[in-house]
């Protein structure tokens, strides 16, 4: 921070941002854009500061940035503009250079060809004392985070730090002589800065030794002399460090930058200046740059002269207020005596860096004296010859607002000039390095063609200056003023004169006398009313008197203030803040009263407007299933119309989706339907033909889901073996005799199935036999012996019936002495004829009869 600052806040219009949707916009970029404002303050610092007798970490440069608002108060972009940032070697990018030296990993250095002494760079060592409180590695790693936050490329980072390392290397470049032949002493050095601005050897060592001139159509080289080319290698250092600065700031700008706002879409937007610029200098040896930062501050006080103090006075007279004028000191004269045209110092300096031939300060300084002798703030020791702390042919002093300064003119004409050779310019724009590059685009001009003279240094610095005063000027401004205790850095110093000449050439005493003197606060009457009408009955929610201003005395007389109040043309205005302290307590104490109004109106508006919504959509939701059942109704009763006429009774119709709250009813409709099919299929049949489906029902539910094939396609027959006549008749007599004989021995009344088996023995072996089943025993019979009975099973020795889920159709009849009879079905009989279904459900009927007779 500089050693005296001022913030100023504004408001202004402006166009913003691409044509993406506020939410999208806003949500993935207020949190970026306020990480990019405040680390970009971060960059600039390590860039723009650098270490002094009284500050480890000054501003050597002057910055405003405007920051933008949209309409609900997040930060959406902004801008930067720098002011003359200082190029003497001794200071320039001190922080930066320390931040890389102490701060950069060993890789970094090792490749920019660096070591970690700072002692070992001309350009710092030269600045004396070294040691500060800063940690230099800790804000490298921040600087670089920050870089990176903000949006820098690794390349353009990896940039940044060989122009900091070349400008190191520049500082330790020295030049001899051989003869008539300047030469460069240290050659490695030339290698090295080839490799750091990507160009040629030849070309680095040409331009720091040569000059190409133009003189009409000829070009000649001119060789330098020691001061010629060490002078060219310091402004070689000075301009790329200018430049890198610079470009910093415009990337930052880039990024940052608001662009194509709708203000229309969007809404309203606010802007915050911010000047965080030096302040005035008086050190022991005042230059070229003092100079240029006094007059910043002369710009600066006159405006808040104006701004404050004059406007101040002329509001009250414009207002019929009776006022009593206050003296203050006005400096117009001394920044006519700095800008002034051909009479001006910044003229006379930029006329003496003009005149042809040499020039040297002493000629800028004689200058000074011929048009400024009668200046009542100018004098030098020519003017005063008994004034024996100004130097002959060397000082001149300003009574600036803040004192008197005296400065040396040693130096001023070189860095108003800023020359650098068009050499290096070319220089730098032919290297291989994009970012390099671009930052020398004058460097593709040759040395024949003619371009104009640049605008001085002084020039520049003027017409930025009054650019931001104007800027300032056209916005709403607000001071904050930073006073430094002591020079010394400590923080329990105060040192009491020092604070008074702040306080003095900040205007501050001015300031509060025409405070003290007048109002505290000023506000038009509608603006007034706007805020503070909730405190009266008379103004609230609207007056019926005749103006805002009869409005206003109305509500002070009521709330007892009139004797600490002045009513203007336009405005009223109230002279202490406890005045104004009372009226905001009263106003917070109406407003929550207010606040709790309305949240009451309004909750009760939205209870009722949610009661509205919910009922019509009950009433909706009502129509509509009423219309869906009606619907489903209708389209069932469409389909199944004509089911009687239908050769399937309707089974093949496709039954409707039916509405979520008809689905029960569907399953019991689809239950009825299912019931009268089966009854419409039934009561055709035959007693006999009943009595099998029966039965198959009753397979079905005792096997369901067991096995895939159960024989329900086919009629069933049960006794088998006497089915055999068509293809088999012997077989089939001899089993229908046997059959008989069992019958008239052991008294069964029917058969209920017979079917040749293949048995399968403890032994695993397979054997063909025959199994007969009656209403009293399970026979095993041998087929290969006219059917004669091998074993009878009495039916109620018989536990179960195991079936397999497989296509062998392996039936195992468990009995009570634990010898369970194991058969396969599927052996004798026709491919794809399953007789488990028939034969489990006669064997699980009569188990059940026995069942229900022994309990």
């Amino acid at each position: 921070m500089a050693e005296h600052e001022s913030l100023e806040y504004g408001k202004a219009d402006f166009v913003l941002l691409d044509n993406v949707s506020m939410e999208e916009f806003m949500g993935n970029l207020k949190l970026r854009v306020k990480n990019m404002l405040l680390k970009s303050n971060c960059v600039l610092e390590a860039f723009g500061n650098a270490k002094t007798n009284r500050n480890d970490n000054s501003s050597r440069f002057g910055k405003y940035m405007d920051i933008n608002f949209d309409f609900k108060g997040d930060p959406i972009g902004g801008h930067i503009s720098n002011y003359l940032l200082e190029k003497v070697n001794g200071t320039l990018c001190v922080s930066a250079r320390h931040q890389l030296l102490r701060g950069a990993p060993d890789s970094l250095l090792r490749s920019l060809h660096i070591q970690k002494d700072p002692t070992a760079y001309n350009y710092i060592k030269v600045g004396g004392q070294i040691k500060s409180s800063i940690n230099d590695g800790a804000d490298f790693k921040a600087v670089a985070d920050a870089m990176k936050v903000i949006g820098f490329t690794g390349d353009e980072v990896q940039t940044v730090y060989k122009i900091l390392a070349t400008i190191l290397h520049l500082g330790n470049l020295t030049f001899g002589v051989d003869g008539d032949v300047t030469l460069i002493e240290n050659p490695k050095l030339v290698s090295i800065l080839r490799e750091l601005l990507s160009t040629k050897e030849e070309n680095v060592e040409k331009a720091m030794l040569y000059r190409t001139v133009a003189t009409g159509r000829d070009v000649i080289e001119k060789q330098h002399t020691i001061q010629e080319a060490s002078y060219g290698r310091d402004a070689l250092a000075k301009a790329m460090y200018e430049r890198l600065f610079c470009w910093i700031v415009g990337r930052i700008n880039d990024i940052i930058e608001v662009r194509n706002y709708d203000a229309r879409v969007h809404g309203k937007n606010t802007v915050i200046g911010v000047l965080d610029i030096y302040g005035f200098e008086i050190f022991q040896n005042n230059s070229f740059e003092q100079f240029c930062i006094n007059y910043c501050n002369e710009k600066l006080q006159q405006l808040f002269i104006q701004l404050v103090l004059k406007q101040e006075q002329e509001e009250y007279q414009r207002e019929g207020i009776p006022w009593k004028h206050i003296d203050y000191f006005n400096n117009q004269i001394i920044v006519d005596l700095v800008e002034q045209q051909h009479k001006g110092i910044f003229s006379v300096l930029d006329e003496a860096c003009m005149n042809v031939g040499k020039v040297t300060d002493e000629v800028f300084l004689q200058g000074l004296n011929g048009k400024l002798a009668k200046h009542a703030h100018y004098t030098s020791r020519k003017l005063s010859p008994t004034d024996k702390s100004l130097e002959f042919d060397r000082d001149f002093r300003i009574r600036h607002y803040a004192g008197d300064v005296v400065y040396s003119v040693v130096g001023f004409i070189d860095k108003n000039k800023d020359t650098l050779f068009q050499d290096f310019k070319r220089l730098l724009y032919n290297s291989a390095n994009p970012v390099l590059k671009a930052m020398w685009p004058e460097g593709k001009l040759s040395i024949t063609e003619v371009t104009k003279r640049p605008l001085t240094a002084a020039t520049l610095f003027k017409n930025s200056m009054i650019s931001l005063v104007e800027n300032l000027a056209s916005k709403e401004p607000y001071y904050v003023r930073c006073i430094k205790p002591n020079d010394v850095k400590s923080p329990l110093l105060f040192e009491q004169e020092r604070c008074r000449h702040q306080v003095e050439y900040l205007g501050l005493l001015e300031n509060v006398r025409v405070r003290r003197a007048g109002f505290a606060y000023r506000q038009t009457y509608p603006r007034f009313l706007q805020r503070y009408k909730m405190i009266s009955e008379f103004t609230w929610p609207n007056h019926d008197l005749p103006s805002d201003k009869d409005a206003v005395k109305r509500l002070m007389q009521g709330c007892g203030f009139d004797h600490d109040v002045a009513y203007g043309k336009t405005k009223v205005f109230i002279r202490t803040p406890r005045t104004l302290f009372s009226l905001e307590e009263q106003r917070a104490e109406m407003v929550q009263r207010i606040v709790l109004f309305l949240q009451k109106v309004w909750r009760g508006t939205i209870a009722r407007m949610r009661y509205r919504r919910m009922r019509a959509a009950l009433v909706i939701l009502r129509a509509y299933r009423r219309y869906k059942v009606k619907s489903y109704i209708r389209e069932v009763n469409r389909r199944f119309k004509n089911v009687r006429a239908m050769k399937d009774y309707g089974r093949h119709v496709k039954w409707p989706t039916p509405p979520k709250v008809l689905r029960k009813f569907e399953e019991a409709l689809r239950s009825i339907y299912n019931r009268w099919w089966a009854w419409t299929l039934i009561k055709g049949l035959s007693p006999e033909e009943a009595l099998q489906v029966r039965a198959k029902v009753a397979s079905l539910e005792a096997l369901k889901g067991q096995r895939a094939d159960l024989g329900l396609q086919r009629a069933w027959e049960g006794n088998y073996l006497v089915s055999m006549w068509d293809y088999s008749p012997d077989t089939a007599s001899s089993f229908t005799l046997v059959s008989s004989e069992l019958q008239r021995k052991d008294k069964f009344m029917r058969v209920l199935f017979s079917c040749n088996v293949r048995k399968i023995n403890r032994f695993h072996k397979a054997e063909d036999r025959a199994v007969l089943i009656t209403d009293r025993h399970l026979y095993k019979m041998d087929p290969l012996k006219q059917y004669k009975p091998m074993k009878s099973i009495p039916l109620y020795n018989v536990t179960g019936v195991s079936v397999s889920p497989g296509k062998d159709q392996l039936v195992v009849f468990h009995t009570k002495d634990s010898r369970d009879l194991v058969v396969c079905l599927q052996g004798m009989v026709p491919a794809n004829e399953s007789r488990i279904g028939e034969l489990d459900v006669n064997v699980n009927a009569i188990l059940l009869r026995l069942v229900s007779l022994e309990n």
